[in-house]
């Protein structure tokens, strides 16, 4: 399989799935895509997705990877990644695929655990690699721990100081080793341009091995075209329906692309719904035909405050350019921070369901659509309490994990937003 830039519309420059990732933003600025979407034998992905999420995954995975990893070593490592349980549950009328039960606690895990077992298994590592990672939240702390570790990486988070949540901010801060968190004196819109604006020094880069684990990387961004198919399986086992919609809580939109991706190897899914807190730029674009990227504004869902989503490309690409046809295949929605409170609420005082801010929103979108399928949850509760405890008058445990981590001591520096500041830095690490 060889992987083009979302721009090289005659495919003139392929290149390997390593140096894709390597690479992690195409020469000419676009994204990477690969030469051909395979297609899923549906049966085969319904009996391994009734043995298990990795079975499932090794299968999908394979179907990309396969000529690069072998088939054997990628479901071991697969296993080993995918070890937690992916449910799907009922919330009141509705039903939720519940992405928030791996190490980090958030559906970013499914990405960022698979991109730093792939990267070793690439040898990606042999010599210093520098992954420069981008977060609104998650993502860094998803990122921190799939990379932990890994011999020959150093890992470069930047986020936005104080727009992230306090155990979002431990999960990169309290690790040390090869983690280094850089906060910096803006928005995550501010971070992604920095991170974007040095992938485009070509003189840089051709002194520095450096990639990126953001949802721009393909290997972020494939996997997590799985849990679609596995959410669909449990889905229409649980509801005995057909082509359900899925709403996918959306910022960056690297997951709600995976999604059309899944789509486009066979699945049969009855559309989307890009649910938005007010950074709201691709549903405004679904119902005007007008796309105005835009300076971010914060929410109380603050993984999804971006103004200037890098996977829009994608997904016009996923349609051949065609404006009409993305439109055709999602619905948007918008929800601001009252009715995220007012939706938490309700989802506690209704059914005992604790939702942090993100999955907030996709229920309510799966409130409005009305039509059957299921939405995603993207967070831990207990990344949030400080959001749901003053809404709901409950007091969230944190998981172990999580409550063991508040305990140690934060090391990040500051970083002002200024590319050659954060070159200097890179290069030093």
């Amino acid at each position: 399989m060889k992987y083009y830039s979302t721009r090289d519309k005659a495919h003139a420059r392929p290149c390997s799935l390593r140096e894709a990732v390597e690479a992690g933003l195409a020469p000419d600025g676009g994204l990477f895509v690969p030469e051909r979407i395979p297609q899923a034998d549906m049966a085969v992905a319904e009996r391994l997705a009734g043995e298990s999420y990795a079975a499932l995954a090794g299968y999908l995975a394979a179907l990309f990877f396969g000529e690069d990893i072998d088939a054997g070593i990628l479901q071991r490592e697969i296993g080993r990644i995918y070890d937690f349980q992916v449910p799907l549950r009922p919330v009141g009328s509705r039903y939720t695929l519940e992405l928030f039960h791996g190490p980090t606690f958030a559906f970013k895990d499914f990405g960022a655990g698979f991109m730093g077992r792939m990267v070793g298994l690439l040898g990606g590592a042999d010599e210093k690699l520098v992954i420069l990672t981008a977060t609104s939240g998650d993502t860094g702390s998803a990122v921190a721990h799939g990379f932990y570790n890994v011999p020959g990486v150093e890992v470069v988070l930047l986020y936005p100081e104080g727009k992230i949540s306090r155990l979002q901010e431990c999960q990169m801060t309290a690790l040390g080793g090869n983690i280094h968190p850089l906060r910096v004196g803006g928005t995550f819109d501010d971070c992604q341009r920095l991170v974007k604006e040095l992938f485009a020094d070509s003189s840089f880069r051709a002194a520095h091995r450096v990639s990126s684990a953001n949802s721009i990387n393909l290997l972020r961004w494939i996997p997590q075209a799985f849990y679609y198919f596995y959410g669909y399986f449990r889905w229409r086992q649980a509801a005995g329906g057909e082509s359900p919609v899925v709403v996918v809580p959306s910022g960056n939109y690297g997951n709600l692309s995976a999604g059309m991706l899944a789509r486009r190897m066979g699945l049969p899914l009855g559309g989307f719904v890009a649910a938005s807190n007010a950074n709201d730029v691709v549903p405004e674009f679904l119902r005007t035909g007008d796309y105005r990227p835009r300076p971010s504004v914060r929410t109380l869902a603050n993984a999804m405050d971006v103004g200037a989503p890098s996977n829009f490309e994608r997904m016009m690409w996923l349609c051949g350019g065609d404006a009409d046809a993305l439109r055709g295949e999602l619905l948007g929605f918008r929800c601001d921070d009252a009715m995220i409170r007012r939706t938490i609420d309700g989802l506690y005082r209704n059914y005992g369901y604790l939702s942090d801010p993100h999955s907030a929103v996709g229920y309510a979108a799966s409130v409005a659509c009305g039509r059957p399928g299921f939405y995603l949850s993207t967070a831990h509760p207990a990344k949030f309490g400080e959001v749901i405890s003053p809404v709901t008058g409950a007091k969230v445990p944190l998981p172990p994990r999580l409550a063991e981590l508040v305990k140690r001591p934060r090391v990040s520096e500051p970083m002002a937003v200024d590319l050659g500041a954060l070159e200097e830095y890179v290069a030093g690490v």
